[in-house]
């Protein structure tokens, strides 16, 4: 039988806090993973592109995943797919889940992770965060980022205004009207937006700032400018795919460019940040792993709970 979960399901098994640990873990350990997963990307004759990344692995785990996902920017939801969660003994189908809720709660969950460890911490003066791009990413970052450190003000941008008015509401922050303004107010800027053009260049920011940009993971995209990326010390998920369809690819720079991986930095065989006054960022790509490191909590959870309905494909 394969287990179907759906948004409403998956936002009823999952907290922030377990996919954080669940994050953690898996960065700790994917370092052993002998088959490093792959992401192919296509355009399409429509206005999107098309997206999977297989196989998700995790040493310890007997399964894995196979993403598929469509991206139109213009739709609402922009992105929409499905996750098949395999055994890893027969390759039975466990089961089918929304891969945009699994997308966005592992993307900003892994990001408020990275936050944390590489940011400066609020007792050293890091104490405003920003967020330019208001979407579902953006939401989960600060999700999480708030089980993890706490911060006196909150400044948001995003191209809809009534969208970034309802963010700063849920989090009792403000709105800015540009991404130069959140810059100048923020210690740390979260962005995690569509743009195909740099945001923010190295004159916006400061000594001690920290971006986490997730908007750069396909061809084509930048919220960031390549000298951003060359002053600061980027701390990266993979940096062969970030250099190959991510940040480092979209700017023209080579995968030496990343000071370090945020495995290495959990594993502690890299530091995050050198002094407080460093400028840092994270710039992942995404990685199949986190796909099942999510996707594997969530079943087991509705398995044990029996959420979620239950089809035989092969009647």
């Amino acid at each position: 039988m394969t287990r179907i979960l759906t948004r409403t399901d998956l936002w009823e098994l999952l907290n922030p806090s377990d996919c954080i640990q669940a994050l953690r873990e898996g960065f700790a350990a994917s370092v052993q993973s002998a088959l490093p997963g792959q992401r192919v990307h296509t355009d399409l004759p429509f206005p999107g592109t098309a997206t999977a990344l297989l196989p998700g692995l995790l040493p310890g785990t007997a399964a894995y995943t196979v993403k598929v996902n469509a991206k139109f920017p213009g739709a609402t939801p922009s992105l929409r797919g499905v996750i098949c969660l395999h055994s890893g003994t027969d390759g039975e189908l466990l089961a089918l889940l929304d891969s945009a809720t699994i997308t966005a709660w592992r993307t900003g969950l892994a990001a408020a992770l990275a936050t944390d460890l590489i940011a400066r911490p609020a007792d050293d003066g890091a104490r405003t965060v920003g967020v330019i791009g208001a979407g579902a990413q953006a939401e989960l970052t600060i999700r999480g980022l708030r089980t993890l450190r706490s911060w006196d003000r909150l400044v948001v941008h995003d191209t809809d205004v009534q969208r970034a008015t309802a963010f700063a509401q849920r989090y009792e922050g403000t709105v800015a009207s540009t991404p130069t303004e959140v810059a100048a107010a923020a210690d740390v800027v979260v962005l995690a937006t569509w743009s195909r053009e740099p945001l923010l260049y190295l004159e916006d920011l400061a000594p001690g700032q920290h971006l986490t940009a997730l908007g750069a993971d396909e061809p084509g995209k930048q919220e960031v400018a390549p000298e951003v990326l060359l002053a600061a010390r980027l701390i990266v998920d993979d940096a062969t795919l970030v250099a190959t369809h991510g940040a480092l690819a979209n700017a023209g720079l080579p995968s030496s460019t990343a000071a370090a991986s945020l495995g290495e930095v959990i594993r502690g065989e890299a530091v995050a940040r050198s002094h407080s006054r460093e400028l840092t960022a994270y710039a992942p790509v995404g990685l199949p792993w986190q796909d099942l490191a999510l996707s594997w909590l969530a079943f087991r959870q509705a398995d044990a709970a029996g959420t979620g309905a239950t089809l035989d494909l092969l009647s």
